[in-house]
């Protein structure tokens, strides 16, 4: 779907890449306020977890599963922050956030209020992101 902004993130976003996985792409996000701050979404475009079939949802539910874990194992926060919402862009995406209790936002949820956007440099990026994948393949 070419006006679907998540349809076209992974090329857009292609500095943030994280990993391809069998159904979904996992990417950082651009403001790092929230350390290890994700994207996994679906590579077809998709709006609903009914949409798909059985064996294609138990495996996506898998990959999303394998990031957080992969997060988690990185970073070490108090909890994983899972969003699936797909109101403001109708298609299948999680944004996983690792939170922790030190965080200005700690226990709300992260747009809750407005925050300065955090961004990395172009190394920063890289290294957080490669991070990220070995914590991944591990």
């Amino acid at each position: 779907m070419t006006d679907c902004p998540m349809c076209n993130k992974w090329e857009v976003d292609s500095d943030l890449r994280i990993a391809e996985l069998e159904y979904c792409h996992v990417l950082l996000n651009r403001d790092q306020f929230f350390a290890g701050y994700c994207f996994v979404f679906t590579k077809d475009h998709v709006t609903e977890l009914f949409h798909l079939e059985r064996e294609v949802r138990t495996a996506v539910m898998e990959e999303v599963t394998a990031v957080a874990a992969a997060l988690y194992r990185l970073f070490q926060p108090a909890k994983i922050n899972y969003e699936l919402l797909g109101n403001m862009v109708p298609h299948m995406h999680w944004h996983l956030v690792p939170r922790f209790t030190t965080d200005p936002l700690w226990p709300r949820p992260i747009w809750s209020e407005p925050h300065t956007e955090v961004h990395l440099t172009p190394a920063e990026y890289a290294e957080r992101i490669e991070a990220i994948y070995k914590s991944l393949k591990a």
